[in-house]
């Protein structure tokens, strides 16, 4: 038994134990614009964007380019929001590219569903694709693919 224990503390430094696992930044990065974005901060929002920085909701076919289109369609869409989280179930990446794989879900009032005078709830599978830039810490182009039939599928039972 004592042997065991030594030969294990003379191979601990080339054991990898899954808590010492590091997040690739590229993952951390994503992490951080998700939860800003879901927290309706358009200021610390704007630092992740540049000229050349991509939005496209690719179900909707709708596609903003550059730090003033993107940021003012998310001041429209975020109009009457009361909350917004995206719960991300899975998430890897290659290289700059990560992919977070989830739900949305909104709270908000009704006037930006067509149902005015009703608070709307709306959970909601998607997919979010972010290409991002860790040295410059943008966002290059943001992906959004969501299940839209199941959200007007939720707003006609509301």
């Amino acid at each position: 038994m004592k042997y065991l224990f030594f030969i294990l503390l003379l191979m601990k430094p080339f054991l990898v134990f899954s808590d010492e696992i590091e997040t690739p930044q590229e993952q951390k990065l994503a992490t951080e614009y998700i939860q800003t974005l879901t927290s309706n901060d358009m200021v610390k929002l704007s630092s992740f964007y540049n000229r050349e920085s991509i939005f496209q909701d690719q179900t909707a076919n709708k596609k903003y380019t550059g730090r003033k289109n993107i940021l003012a369609f998310f001041k429209r869409a975020h109009l009457g929001l009361l909350e917004y989280k995206f719960t991300v179930e899975h998430m890897f990446n290659a290289g700059s590219l990560v992919v977070m794989v989830g739900s949305y879900n909104y709270k908000g009032l009704g006037h930006q569903f067509g149902k005015p005078g009703k608070v709307i709830n709306i959970a909601v599978s998607g997919v979010t694709t972010l290409e991002v830039d860790v040295a410059n810490h943008r966002i290059k182009k943001h992906i959004d693919l969501i299940d839209y039939q199941t959200m007007n599928n939720q707003l006609d039972i509301q």
